[in-house]
């Protein structure tokens, strides 16, 4: 396994917030890069819709909205294996949708969740899962 090396160019303020925090992290500019480089290629992974993942998807949203995201969720029965609802105050609450199947249909309802009304924030944690 070798090394490369290479350069980027990228705004002096985001470089100084980065900075900052590698050096709270303990870490070197190159480790944390590399870190973020992984993160950033599990995020996507599904991008060649190919093979099985598993993860857990992330939603905070307003629940006096009319949404649909019950009802999403029960068409997804076949890629959802649990959920767990939390009230975070009186007009948000947080959802964690633990998912295992399809890469294509993980991806087809995280994306059908973005478009869901009242949805404030979005997060996933998607690996890919090889046999």
């Amino acid at each position: 396994m070798g090394v490369k090396r290479f350069s980027v160019s990228v705004d002096n303020e985001l470089l100084k917030e980065f900075d900052e925090l590698v050096k709270n992290l303990s870490l070197d500019r190159s480790k944390a890069i590399q870190q973020a480089m992984r993160i950033y290629l599990l995020e996507n992974i599904w991008e060649k819709e190919l093979g099985e993942c598993g993860g857990a998807i992330t939603i905070i949203y307003r629940h006096d909205e009319r949404n649909n995201l019950i009802d999403l969720q029960h068409n997804y029965r076949d890629i959802i294996n649990s959920t767990l609802h939390i009230h975070l105050d009186e007009e948000n609450c947080l959802e964690i949708i633990a998912v295992k199947g399809d890469i294509k249909k993980v991806k087809e309802l995280i994306n059908k969740i973005k478009t869901c009304k009242g949805v404030k924030q979005i997060r996933h944690a998607i690996v890919e899962i090889y046999v």
